[in-house]
């Protein structure tokens, strides 16, 4: 069963990436997104925005896993895979990676010192649900991206899905909520990567940022990226997992081209994905 979502004149703006890492995207369209990029100086900043128009029938908003579940009801609930490949199996045009999440025996790292990889057992930090599925629930209630089953696309705070609820991704921390700024005192600088609606939900905001690459990216505080969300437009919007997880890839010619430069050197492996595919005309 599918949902599919409205307005979708997919133009890919002509983006020239000229940085190391980023490879430059020809003119494609792609039903129902609109992506830019931007380059910034001082500080040095890297961007990458998609603007999803929720109301063409033909787009769909989907949350799907890593690889399988590897121990039934034991604590593990997917395997990590890397977005481009979870994207081919489940034929998105487009995504990024999704929520926080714990790889089994695995601690956190970058570049050289990242030792995810894909099939290592996973689970992720928050409530997710995928075509109508719960497959985790949370330990506490955190801001979540919820597709219901009347096609709406709301940002709620949920321990675990609801009844009438078709797809669900989590978050850590909202960063705009009721058109204002949620305040934070972390002022850490990261990798990021941000979902977001305006006010009438019939637009998806999504935004990644570089990070962590002196003097080319210096990434965004939660504060920083807030503001960012709301310059987009954003009335309600949250933080999705960052750091080497932060990647925003789009179907060209094809084949999945990645946007921006992971501090991993390449994708990482995650444990779920925020992806959107378009129906053929």
């Amino acid at each position: 069963m599918k949902f599919s979502f409205a307005v979708l004149s997919l133009a890919l703006l002509s983006l020239a990436l000229f940085f190391t890492g980023c490879q430059e995207l020809p003119r494609q369209p792609v039903t129902g997104i609109v992506l830019s990029a931007e380059i910034r100086t001082n500080p040095p900043q890297r961007l990458f925005v998609a603007q999803v128009d929720l109301t063409n029938l033909r787009l769909h908003v989907r949350v799907a896993p890593g690889g399988p579940d590897p121990d039934g009801p034991g604590k593990w609930q997917t395997t990590l895979m890397q977005p481009t490949q979870i994207a081919a199996r489940e034929k998105f045009n487009f995504v990024v990676n999704g929520d926080f999440f714990t790889a089994k025996g695995v601690n956190d790292g970058e570049g050289t010192n990242s030792h995810f990889h894909a099939e290592q057992w996973a689970t992720v930090a928050g409530p997710a649900m995928t075509d109508g599925r719960t497959w985790s629930e949370g330990t506490n209630a955190r801001p979540c991206l919820v597709v219901h089953t009347n096609r709406t696309v709301m940002i709620e705070m949920l321990l675990r899905p609801a009844p009438d609820d078709w797809e669900v991704i989590g978050g850590n921390v909202l960063l705009v909520h009721n058109g204002q700024i949620v305040p934070h005192q972390n002022n850490a600088h990261h990798p990021r990567t941000a979902v977001g609606l305006n006010a009438s939900g019939t637009r998806l905001i999504v935004l990644v940022v570089d990070g962590r690459k002196p003097g080319v990216a210096v990434g965004m505080s939660y504060d920083e990226l807030a503001a960012e969300m709301l310059r987009l437009g954003c009335q309600e919007a949250l933080n999705l997992d960052g750091g080497g997880s932060s990647v925003m890839a789009v179907r060209a010619t094809g084949m999945m081209r990645i946007l921006n430069a992971p501090t991993d050197g390449t994708e990482r492996a995650v444990a779920n994905v925020l992806g959107i595919s378009v129906d053929q005309e």
